[in-house]
């Protein structure tokens, strides 16, 4: 008789982290035991973080630290309910209120995880008569969300906007939505929504923006994508997450009122789930606070972006198409990007090696990100060690 466990002893995922423990180059699951932002300590050594998605540096800020605790004595640790029943307070209306009006949207609705939020809003609006057309880099719970809500599923090539509109042919009258990532969290490189909205509109598409890396970074005061393309009124629904900018946990959906009321209703992972803690509710208003009244959060993440971006291609190492703070080193084979990883690592940086599936085959890279918190001082170390680890290792030539 099969055993359902007998695929664990044959799977191949397991056998290459089995291998790489053993071989003490396993780059994953490692515990911090202490954070400081943009430096962390990792078995004792402190290693300056660039592989983490604290963009604004605001999981440190003093003010955003005091929301946090403040709300913790004021409701608890937790709502213990669905938004549904007991699980909303008024402090949850509150940042849909000032989400909605960040967003330049008529209404949002915030859920505890992005993850959760993708979920949620795409299977309450698409079903088996439906078709999402998501471009092929477009996050994993997108991915997830269209094969939960059983609709038909087209991809179209990354940012081709030929291929997407020979899609939006081919589908024709049915009912539709054109999803794709605002800034896409490998590449660091944005969807062209000025063409994208041009071609929902030609076609009768709807278009549903995961901003998840671009809230907080893109457009005018870190409002999205959306803005910094200028198309805010003609996206129909734009989602984001708390966890990275925002220094917290959640996701958000904002778009029109009457859209966002159906999915308030509809969303599974909305009503059969407990709502965001009020520290983390806290946290966000906090840093919604802190970006509104300072812009330089927003202004010097990419200026030390750019400053690693232009160094890293001065070493020799190709970035991508990368213009946001996420900045690919793209290695192609899977185990000169492990090695070179555990030579960073071992120098004092700190990176994530990304590997199939999570990218292309042959497509293997360092994903680096940066904060509006990494000092000048910190950015010429990093890449005077990406200079000695990539001569030591024959990755880069001498000149």
């Amino acid at each position: 008789m099969a055993d359902l466990f007998d695929k664990i002893a044959t799977d191949p995922v397991l056998k290459a982290a089995r291998m790489g423990r053993e071989m003490g180059i396993y780059p994953y699951f490692r515990p911090l035991s202490e954070t400081e932002g943009t430096e962390v300590v990792i078995d004792g050594r402190r290693l300056i973080m660039i592989g983490s998605n604290n963009y604004l540096g605001l999981t440190t800020h003093p003010r955003v630290r005091q929301a946090a605790m403040d709300a913790i004595a004021r409701y608890g640790t937790s709502c213990t309910g669905s938004r549904f029943l007991n699980g909303t307070l008024e402090l949850h209306q509150q940042l849909e209120q000032r989400l909605a009006r960040f967003l330049g949207k008529e209404a949002a609705l915030i859920f505890g995880t992005g993850y959760q939020t993708n979920l949620g809003a795409v299977t309450a609006l698409m079903d088996k008569e439906d078709v999402a057309i998501c471009d092929k880099e477009v996050h994993a719970c997108i991915v997830d969300a269209v094969r939960m809500a059983g609709c038909q599923m087209k991809r179209f090539r990354h940012n081709d906007m030929e291929d997407l509109e020979r899609v939006l042919k081919e589908v024709g009258d049915k009912p539709k939505m054109v999803l794709v990532d605002g800034v896409y969290s490998m590449g660091g490189d944005l969807a062209p929504l000025d063409v994208i909205t041009e071609l929902c509109q030609r076609y009768g598409a709807r278009l549903f923006v995961d901003d998840a890396h671009g809230l907080g970074v893109m457009g005018e005061g870190g409002r999205g994508t959306h803005f910094h393309f200028n198309v805010v009124d003609k996206v129909d629904l734009v989602m984001g997450t708390f966890s990275k900018s925002f220094a917290s946990l959640g996701g958000v959906v904002a778009g029109d009122k009457d859209v966002i009321d159906y999915i308030q209703h509809h969303a599974r992972s909305l009503i059969f789930s407990a709502s965001m803690p009020p520290a983390n509710v806290a946290t966000v208003l906090a840093c919604l606070d802190v970006i509104e009244e300072d812009p330089s959060y927003v202004q010097r993440v990419h200026v030390q972006a750019n400053k690693a971006r232009e160094g890293l291609r001065r070493l020799g190492y190709n970035t991508g198409d990368s213009v946001t703070p996420i900045v690919p080193v793209i290695i192609g084979n899977e185990m000169h990007t492990v090695f070179l990883w555990q030579a960073l690592f071992n120098n004092g940086v700190y990176t994530n090696p990304v590997l199939p599936p999570g990218v292309p085959p042959s497509k293997s890279l360092l994903r680096t990100s940066y904060m509006a918190t990494h000092t000048d001082e910190q950015i010429e170390q990093v890449l005077q060690i990406f200079a000695k680890v990539g001569e030591e290792t024959g990755f880069l030539q001498p000149a």
